[in-house]
């Protein structure tokens, strides 16, 4: 039995990893035709089904920071999964436009340790999510920091989870991507809460292509 999660339905071998609980149950909705959930320990809402084209997918919350979804990802590899697309969310760091699309090609902490993403995954989503831009993000342990706090490397956005994840998921032998939708910027403010659910329903579509595939 997983040391966090404690599932309740068969989880897939593909899986959608999102930070925010609602925000599952939302892709839940949109992309299973049956939902059932598949936890709720820990709050880490996941859920599992099939798809309209009849295949298994799993989608589940990871909280939030890098090690909240390291181990939700050990937690899912020895449940089975085998394939990981992250849909999460970034501050803007230089030209990303609020409510713009970026697909991970590198993931830096501050201290400037690297991680990397699937290289078929990761060039499968830059085809599949319309108008994404391919860039590199720095992950910090929070995004609530002056701004001359921000590490002065060369990065597009900044979130709180994807060098955790994409590293342990080198470490479990799990294949994974991950795509960012900006929601903030310093000079556009926040990305309205109807504009993320339409643009995460919108990649999700597209990533669960991609698993498909």
């Amino acid at each position: 039995m997983p040391a966090r999660l404690r599932p309740t339905a068969p989880v897939a071998a593909d899986a959608l990893l999102v930070g925010d609980p609602g925000r599952a149950l939302m892709l839940a909705q949109e992309l299973l035709e049956q939902p059932k959930m598949s936890n709720h320990a820990r709050g880490l809402w996941g859920y599992s089904g099939v798809t309209a084209a009849g295949r298994e997918l799993t989608i589940q919350s990871t909280g939030m920071g890098g090690p909240s979804a390291s181990v939700v990802l050990e937690d899912l590899a020895e449940l089975g999964v085998r394939q990981a697309i992250r849909i999460g969310t970034c501050a803007s760091l230089g030209d990303l436009a609020l409510g713009g699309l970026m697909i991970v090609t590198e993931a830096h902490t501050p201290a400037g340790t690297g991680s990397l993403p699937d290289p078929l995954l990761t060039s499968a989503l830059a085809e599949a999510v319309d108008g994404a831009v391919s860039g590199v993000v720095v992950s910090l342990e929070s995004l609530y920091r002056p701004e001359a706090e921000i590490p002065s490397m060369v990065a597009e956005g900044a979130d709180m989870q994807s060098a955790g994840l994409l590293r342990a998921a080198a470490r479990l032998g799990v294949a994974a991507a991950a795509v960012l939708v900006a929601t903030e910027r310093n000079d556009s403010g926040q990305l309205r809460d109807e504009r993320l659910e339409a643009t995460a329903k919108r990649v999700g579509k597209a990533a669960l292509a991609v698993l498909s595939t």
